[in-house]
């Protein structure tokens, strides 16, 4: 295997854990929002405690993402960082706002001591309504990379800055990707409670937004046959595509199998199972193109002797992260899931 395929190889395992754990994040932002009945308080509680203590630090992953493509294939880096720039810019201001308004509404402790609840409404809005529109903001890039309609050496303002992201497939990802989002939330949730009543909740809509990405899911296939061809005819064409796309179905149907009958740690790893092959599906239909038509993992890469430095890099941080990360989860779980 080769030092490119590797450090691309980096990039979307870093994707992965990003989607996995700071997604899920997203997503129980968007039940925050959506928190109803006799029961909203608890269920606002449970997401707080749920997500509160390691929430932070799941950014790492995008960060790590960044920095592999920064360092390793400069040339991507710049042209999806120019002709990306309004929806990246839009993506940054959504995590700040987020995790700014998360922050000032847990830890404003005098305007708590005032009760000033019109200042807490406010800060859990500004979370809910940023946590829903960031997810869709980066599903939009990961759709407007994979349309290969990026082009930034020709066509005035909006071809170059609008049109890649602004169209029909980019747009049914970004939805895509906040619905897969607030599923996985709705799945770890379940199990983060033993509450019986706030199960039930989460279990009914996670078995709802699991329906509605697998029917959003076929629409976004469908219009990749003309917004994402070399996605279309990976997926469609090959033998290997029609693997993912029947295995991911097949998770899909054992994840529902799951919640129904209300098996909920499996329906967790079903659930998992589900987003990994989702994005690789992705990661490998678009091999070897960082930025198709033109840009690849080859006429991209920087020298060697980077890209070696960069390995060396990625493993020694690894031996760090990966315990640190380990020990954070470990501390922060031994306490008994909630109740309210």
């Amino acid at each position: 295997m080769s030092l490119e395929s590797i450090m691309a190889g980096a990039i979307l395992v870093s994707l992965t854990f990003y989607v996995l754990l700071a997604g899920a994040d997203f997503g129980a932002g968007v039940w925050h929002l959506l928190a109803h009945g006799r029961t909203a308080s608890a269920q606002r509680a449970l997401i707080d405690r749920a997500i509160g203590p390691i929430w932070e630090a799941n950014h790492v992953w995008l960060i790590l993402s960044v920095t592999v493509l920064f360092t390793a294939f400069p040339r991507a880096f710049a042209e999806i960082g120019t002709s990306l720039h309004i929806p990246l810019t839009l993506l940054l201001i959504g995590i700040v706002l987020r995790g700014s308004a998360f922050a000032f509404r847990t830890h404003d402790v005098e305007r708590a001591a005032q009760r000033d609840d019109r200042s807490q409404a406010f800060w859990q809005k500004m979370f809910a309504v940023s946590s829903m529109l960031t997810p869709i903001v980066l599903g939009i890039v990961i759709g407007a990379i994979a349309s290969g309609t990026i082009d930034g050496s020709r066509g005035d303002f909006y071809d170059r800055f609008i049109a890649p992201w602004f169209a029909p497939f980019p747009l049914a990802i970004g939805i895509l990707t906040l619905v897969l989002f607030a599923f996985l939330a709705a799945v770890y949730l379940v199990v983060e409670t033993r509450s019986e009543e706030l199960r039930e909740d989460f279990r009914r809509r996670a078995i709802i937004t699991s329906m509605i990405g697998a029917g959003w899911g076929l629409i976004a296939l469908g219009l990749s046959n003309r917004g994402a061809p070399m996605i279309w005819h990976a997926l469609t064409g090959t033998a290997w595509g029609w693997l993912v796309v029947l295995s991911s179905a097949v998770l899909a149907a054992a994840t529902l199998f799951a919640l129904w009958t209300r098996q909920y740690r499996m329906g967790r790893v079903m659930a998992a199972g589900q987003a990994i092959l989702m994005l690789w599906g992705w990661g490998l239909a678009q091999f070897p193109y960082l930025l198709p038509p033109a840009v690849t993992i080859h006429n991209a890469a920087a020298s060697a002797m980077t890209l070696r430095w960069m390995l060396v890099a990625l493993v020694l941080g690894a031996l760090l992260l990966f315990p640190s990360l380990y020990y954070l989860m470990r501390v922060f779980r031994r306490v008994r899931p909630f109740e309210p």
